[in-house]
């Protein structure tokens, strides 16, 4: 096994439980993660030459003795010291699965919802603070703050306060939500912990988000043309739809359905499973889709949700009904101007509808959307010039 093996695959794998069993034995959070990237040095050094029989021990043991001479070196953590109980015997260590607990923490209430994402990806992830300053397109000494920070508070918040775990699916769900961008793929990111965790919890709600990045990543291929330029649902080419991802999501999904122990991120995988079941946009069982976020918003109450169903409606009732169930909802919702200029333009109304994409452009969240919303106003001006000459 090589060193670049270990160092981007089985390592990367034994973070979590090895930081979160330092924790666990009194550690304070900050110097322990320290210790950790120190024993993996170690590892990446040592390990090469002579691997040893229980990786994770070793680990262990190492960044055991990396924590207690970072702590009697800082005079303000001999207190601390006294805690503790001593250097763990070496041998292999039981088939306990910390890594859970090290989730809890990194969603720690007292964290922003950023915070909680960067300590996640630099604690549970493995990921250096310069691939996650790439991945949020700053500055990697400001990262380097950001996460400083939240290990702080983490280190001096009390530990009987975890954050719970809504709170922890919904950090992953951020993760996978800010996408991709430089050498660090966050979406893949979010799948692979999100595995982790499906498989530490048994929690149906985990395997529904499991499901739902799945379901979503499987569409990636066709959701953005050579230039960058996004491509909407319907127009996406679902031959290059990643079927087996799709085909695994479905499994997760009917597995955790099965339990009866309906959540919001099933019922969203439910949504998606719809989507990727139809062979062409025409064949999305546009019905059934209502139905679920009518489940979805009895769950959660989301305006988010109400404004998704609102266009669900507008296409398994027509356009007309989906404004009807539009109006009901506050005008400043993210999206709202642009799903009510897509029905505007269902609906046969282009002039409404051209300058509500302007509008909607204005408020666009991102470049990508920004350019797509301008591109439809722009063929719909078009469409009216061409009518009116």
């Amino acid at each position: 096994m090589t060193a670049d093996a270990l160092d981007t695959g089985r390592l990367r794998d034994l973070i979590p439980g090895v930081l979160a069993a330092l924790v666990h034995r009194g550690a304070d959070f900050a110097t322990a993660e320290d210790a950790v990237q120190e024993a993996l040095l170690r590892a990446v050094d040592t390990w090469p030459g002579r691997q040893p029989n229980d990786p994770k021990g070793w680990l262990i043991t190492t960044a055991w003795r990396c924590f207690v001479d970072l702590a009697r070196s800082e005079s303000a953590r001999r207190n601390r010291e006294l805690r503790m109980s001593g250097e763990p015997a070496a041998g292999p260590v039981a088939p306990v699965d910390e890594t859970l607990r090290l989730y809890f923490l990194c969603a720690h209430p007292s964290l922003t919802p950023t915070s909680a994402v960067a300590l996640t990806l630099r604690a549970v992830g493995g990921l250096t603070t310069r691939q996650i300053a790439q991945a949020y397109l700053v500055p990697e000494a400001t990262m380097a703050q950001r996460i400083s920070r939240a290990k702080r508070i983490v280190s001096e918040a009390r530990l009987d306060t975890p954050g719970d775990p809504r709170t922890v699916l919904r950090v992953l769900y951020l993760v996978f939500n800010e996408g991709y961008s430089g050498d660090i793929d966050l979406a893949a990111e979010a799948i692979r912990l999100a595995r982790q965790l499906t498989a530490t919890t048994g929690d149906p709600e985990a395997a529904g988000l499991l499901a739902l990045f799945l379901l979503h990543h499987a569409r990636r291929p066709a959701r953005t043309r050579a230039d960058g330029s996004l491509v909407p649902l319907a127009e996406q080419n679902r031959e290059v739809w990643r079927r087996d991802l799709i085909a695994e999501g479905v499994t997760i999904l009917q597995a955790a359905l099965a339990r009866d122990r309906l959540g919001e991120y099933q019922v969203q995988a439910a949504i998606a499973a719809l989507h990727a079941d139809a062979q062409t946009a025409e064949e999305t069982d546009w019905v059934q889709i209502v139905e679920w976020y009518d489940e979805l918003v009895g769950l959660t109450g989301s305006p988010i949700a109400r404004l998704n169903r609102a266009v669900a409606v507008g296409e398994a009732d027509g356009p007309r009904a989906g404004l009807a169930a539009l109006a009901e909802l506050d005008p400043k919702l993210p999206r709202y101007t642009a799903s009510a200029a897509y029905l505007h333009e269902r609906a046969g109304d282009t002039a409404t509808a051209a300058q509500l994409y302007v509008e909607a452009a204005d408020r666009a969240q991102n470049l990508a959307e920004r350019n797509h919303l301008t591109l439809r106003a722009a063929v719909l001006h078009q469409r009216l010039m061409g009518h009116g000459s």
